[in-house]
Order: C-alpha cells, then structure tokens, then sequence
C-alpha cells in the first residue's frame, strides 16, 4: 500500500477543520504522508447526488449546527457556528495550497491555517491581504505561494482533483482515501487509524 493518503477536502468545510489536526497527527504517527488535493464541491456535489448548504431541507440544516455543537465540544477546539466570511471563495486560497505542497514543511500548516482562520478566527479567506498574512504567520512566504499558486498548472491540478475525488468514490469533504476504501467524514478517522495501523 502507498504510504502516501489522498486527502480531498474543501477550505470552507467545519467538518475538514474539525479532523485535519487529528488527521495530520494520525499519519505522521503511522509513518504516512498527506497528499493534500483541494477539492471543489461544486463538481463533486452535482454528479453525487450532494447539495450545497442554502439548498438542503431546513431540517438537515437545522442537525448539522447540532453536530457541529457536538464535535467543537468532543474535540476541544474552537469553532464559530456561523463564520463571518463563509462560504468564502476557494480561489486563488486553493491555488495557495497547491503551490505549498512543493514547500520544505509541505501543505499540511498553510491548510490549518486556512481553515483556522475560516471557523475560529472570523478572517476572509478570499482577501489577498489575508492569505498573506496567513501564509507568513505559518511559515510561508506569502508572495511566492500566491504568485505559483496563480498558475495554469495550479488550475488544471485544482479541476483535475475534483475528477480524481469522482473517480475514485469520493462524494463529499473529507475523504480520505486508502487503498480502495473511501473515508468519508471526520467522524470516521476512527476506522482511519485502523486502516493505518493494519497498513
């Protein structure tokens, strides 16, 4: 089995924030790296049958603010149930963490920091400004992330993450894959380490 786990996750989701330290945590304990592949779930959602926030039953909007009670308190990390800058537009932020994968430290901090910033800390993630900021606050220059980030080639591994994640299963944010089996939620890392530990 590779010791490289796919990671489709959207920038914007509670549910990515909520798992994303545990998840980091798990693997590098495992001996795993992350494949991190940003993911828009708006070309995932209408091939997989999933619907965008605004335009679910007010019902299945009404339990997911109590999940999102549930988890913030499990997990003991803060969580604002109604962000001010959400949703927020994932580009160029994806681009961003794309380009980061080829830094010395990877992904993985320029993505929590995203996230942080989304559901704890009330920042704009579609303002450049802000990015910076982030960027620099986690290691990063900024600059050169937004600058490699702005590319062709970032776009194309943006879109062609979205056919990868279909292809291979995945439906919504985040999944997490390994070998054939799809792990979809932060409430199943669980079973993650499971898998890992048997890898």
């Amino acid at each position: 089995m590779t010791k490289s786990i796919p990671y489709y996750f959207s920038l914007n989701s509670p549910w990515t924030y909520l798992g994303d330290a545990r998840f980091t945590e798990m693997t590098a304990r495992h001996g795993f790296t992350i494949d991190y592949k940003p993911t828009s779930l708006g070309k995932v959602f209408p091939t997989t049958g999933g619907l965008p926030l605004p335009k679910r039953a007010p019902a299945r909007q009404a339990y997911r603010f109590q999940e999102l009670v549930r988890w913030r308190d499990h997990v003991g990390i803060p969580l604002n149930l109604e962000p001010a800058f959400f949703p927020a537009d994932e580009w160029p932020v994806a681009g961003m963490v794309i380009a980061a994968k080829g830094h010395d430290q990877g992904a993985g901090p320029m993505v929590n920091g995203i996230l942080t910033a989304v559901w704890a800390e009330e920042r704009n993630i579609a303002d450049r400004d802000t990015l910076l900021t982030i960027a620099g606050e986690r290691g990063y220059d900024g600059a050169a992330l937004m600058v490699a980030g702005d590319t062709d080639e970032a776009k194309a591994e943006f879109d062609q993450n979205a056919d990868d994640a279909l292809a291979c299963g995945v439906f919504g944010a985040p999944s997490y894959v390994i070998g054939e089996q799809v792990f979809w939620g932060q409430d199943r890392l669980d079973f993650v380490e499971r898998a890992l530990a048997g890898a």
